[in-house]
């Protein structure tokens, strides 16, 4: 009867007092303007990327995250802006959230600089009672409707790098912890859990046409033990890499990437899990699409076209 949903509605959006609650994807490297707000207008341009992600395929009603992030800077004021948009569905449940970024970069060196940046939006969740599964008959418009609830959500973060070279990254996302309830007569101690995003990487040049990226990305949220990926990409001429990375105690994962004309970009990485789930699952798909807007590049178009 209602118990049994409550019991599910327990382990799903109580989720902060045992796990994580953030959106998990692999080519993190790739758009750090997931991770913290301060790396909003970071770059020269404008620059909007989404990343799709289908995991453990094979598996019905398994996890899928739908992402699109823009940033851009304000140069005149040492500024930038920024947008972070995501749905993340797992069975019944559904989470979407939507936070809009400022960041101040301030110049350390002539190419070295220290971002503060702040995010604020909301959080929806929902459950979808037509796909939950009673063992006893009960309350049927629990099993047709579908509950949401919304709430506010703030983040900030510190981003130190220098273009091109290295970045190094503190973020504290879903600041405050805010009650989430479903039901009226739900589990009433759910509720958002602040995390810890420490991320970075290094851009090493072998050669004229060659460089390697490490990377990492260590996630925590109390009590929930530390997530920890690691990451190395090969790269030719900051056009085409491949490259791999490791969850502990969750995947290996091959990745390859394209940038064509320092504009649009594509990645795609392949997880391969290292938990018992592999038994039922072919494993996990990420799909990366990304643009850049700037008018230098507008101006370098134009000339290439002009000297054909």
């Amino acid at each position: 009867m209602r118990k049994i949903v409550y019991i599910f509605i327990f382990v799903v959006a109580s989720a902060s007092l045992f796990a994580q609650q953030l959106p998990q994807y692999t080519q993190y490297m790739l758009n750090e303007m997931a991770i913290n707000p301060a790396v909003a207008g970071k770059e020269e341009y404008t620059d909007v990327r989404s990343n799709n992600r289908y995991q453990w395929v094979g598996i019905t009603d398994a996890p899928r995250t739908y992402m699109l992030t823009a940033h851009g800077p304000l140069k005149a004021k040492n500024m930038g802006l920024g947008m972070h948009l995501f749905t993340d569905i797992v069975g019944p449940t559904r989470r979407t959230g939507l936070n809009f970024s400022y960041a101040y970069h301030l110049k350390i060196k002539e190419d070295m600089h220290l971002a503060m940046g702040l995010s604020a939006g909301i959080l929806q969740w929902g459950i979808d009672g037509s796909k939950l599964i009673l063992r006893e008959e009960g309350d049927l418009h629990l099993l047709t409707s579908y509950r949401n609830t919304m709430v506010p959500d703030f983040g900030a973060g510190l981003n130190f790098y220098k273009a091109k070279r290295f970045y190094f990254g503190i973020a504290v996302p879903q600041l405050y912890q805010a009650p989430i309830k479903l039901y009226e007569k739900g589990y009433t101690k759910s509720r958002i859990v602040s995390h810890l995003n420490v991320n970075g990487a290094y851009i090493f040049d072998i050669g004229d046409d060659f460089q390697v990226e490490p990377s990492f990305l260590l996630k925590y949220a109390i009590p929930a033990p530390p997530k920890l990926d690691v990451g190395f990409r090969a790269i030719y001429k900051e056009e085409i890499w491949i490259g791999g990375a490791y969850r502990h105690k969750d995947a290996f994962t091959a990745l390859v990437g394209y940038l064509y004309k320092n504009y649009l970009l594509f990645g795609y990485s392949y997880d391969f899990s290292t938990t018992n789930i592999r038994n039922y699952s072919s494993g996990t798909h990420e799909i990366m699409f990304g643009i850049r807007f700037s008018k230098k590049q507008s101006a370098t178009w134009e000339q290439q076209e002009k000297t054909k």
